[in-house]
């Protein structure tokens, strides 16, 4: 048996709502201050991991975090008893509240960066959990990213799961979302390639919107995961895409094994970017989609690029995409000439995931890719692991434990808090993590 590359979704958590906490990610600053529905997110997200498991490919489920997170607010200085924490906390700083409520968690593209055994020097599959230290509400989820990794992961003789780097802006990281790996097979070893924002010795840099993730943060997880140099590649992305809200590298380009499917713009010096690859990389191809045909803006609007590429059992790839680049009249176009050209990309396939897209995150933000060996499939946890008993498992927990409706104001009540712990406490059990969240503690 050869490895395969397993697809592990976030599940979206019970405080899922829109405040508008990214800056520069413009679906999010969108959709701001409108009412969520925390239980079709969960569900739009189950079903997308149960029909990728009915094709045959590895799907497992990364549970959310406790929000709000109340820990946090104590150490902000908030005290008394939870509701009590809550409610100081609505009536002094309601952002404040709404960040530590954030279900961002959800988008496990940004948990950590990921590099299997084939390319790691001890033969050991390795995570870096991400610090996420550009935005506020996702700096929070590094330590319970690091439980719930080592949790599923939990065998150290073939899984390795690292602390974040530390919490400063010279190491921002933003995890697998600007990472891609590219080879033949997914079992052989293959080159890496670490997509950064910005270098902190100095060079170009985007202007209207932040670059999160750092050249020396990405250089440090090579060396975390014991990669060989000359099979690591690192390229900065175009600053000028980031500035139109291409926050991070999987919002402009996607790849699986020898294939690149990207925008005409997504890189600093494209064409000797590629060239490098080609150089490099035995087979590569790269798809790329010229300005003309689909405007940056248009990319961004319909999340083309934040797409899944999933390898067929013929030879061809599948194109997992969210509804919106569907409905895109211009962009479908575009994608179906793609397919009758007979190129890498076999099939299309479109996912309603509207509740996360509202948010800023499509399909490949809410995935994390690993690559994993038989024997490696077999030392993760397999509780986590897609089948018909988990879905069906899963969605009667998400009808019993999450809301229809949820707004700002409801952060503050102290029922939800309860509603949350309960539905986690409860989930833990049923994916055999252990007591893996501070109230269990």
């Amino acid at each position: 048996m050869k490895a395969i590359e397993a697809n592990f979704d976030g599940l979206v958590g019970l405080t899922h709502h829109y405040a508008g906490l990214s800056f520069g990610n413009e679906a999010s600053t969108r959709n701001q201050h409108q009412p969520s529905n925390p239980r079709l997110a969960a569900k739009q997200g189950l079903l997308k991991m149960k029909a990728l498991a009915d094709r045959g490919f590895v799907q497992g489920v990364i549970p959310p975090h406790e929000r709000p997170n109340l820990p946090l607010l104590r150490q902000l200085g908030f005290s008394g008893s939870d509701e009590q924490v809550l409610a100081q906390a609505a009536t002094s700083s309601p952002a404040l509240l709404s960040a530590v409520s954030s279900a961002s968690a959800m988008w496990v593209a940004n948990a950590a960066t990921v590099s299997p055994s084939a390319d790691s020097a001890d033969g050991r599959v390795h995570f870096t959990v991400a610090n996420l230290n550009n935005k506020f509400h996702r700096a929070m989820e590094a330590p319970q990213t690091a439980r719930l990794l080592r949790a599923i992961f939990r065998d150290p003789q073939h899984f390795t799961v690292h602390d974040a780097l530390p919490q400063v802006a010279l190491f921002g990281d933003e995890g697998a979302a600007n990472h891609n790996r590219l080879g033949a097979e997914y079992g052989d070893r293959s080159l890496q390639l670490f997509v950064y924002g910005r270098d902190d010795n100095g060079g170009i840099a985007p202007g209207r919107y932040p670059a999160r993730q750092t050249l020396q943060a990405s250089q440090a997880v090579a060396r975390l995961h014991q990669l060989d140099s000359g099979q690591t590649l690192f390229a900065q992305q175009n600053p000028q895409v980031i500035d139109q809200g291409v926050f991070h590298n999987d919002v402009i380009a996607v790849s699986n094994r020898e294939v690149l499917f990207c925008h005409q713009q997504a890189f600093v010096d494209q064409p000797a970017l590629l060239a490098t690859l080609k150089q490099r990389v035995p087979g590569f191809t790269a798809i790329e989609v010229p300005e003309a045909r689909v405007s940056v803006a248009d990319a961004v609007n319909t999340y083309l690029f934040n797409s899944q590429l999933l390898s067929r059992d013929d030879g061809t790839m599948l194109l997992v995409l969210p509804e919106e680049s569907r409905q895109h009249p211009g962009v479908w176009r575009y994608l179906s000439e793609l397919v009758e050209q007979g190129g890498p990309i076999g099939e299309l396939v479109s996912f309603d995931l509207r509740e996360s897209m509202h948010n800023g995150g499509g399909p490949a933000c809410l995935r994390l890719r690993v690559v994993l060996t038989p024997q490696e499939r077999q030392a993760l946890n397999p509780a986590v692991i897609m089948n018909d008993r988990l879905f069906a498992t899963l969605n009667a927990w998400v009808d019993r434990h999450y809301r229809d409706r949820l707004t700002q104001a409801d952060l503050a009540d102290p029922q939800l808090l309860t509603e949350g712990r309960e539905a986690l406490d409860e989930l833990t059990r049923l994916l055999d993590l252990g007591s893996v969240y501070a109230f269990q503690q």
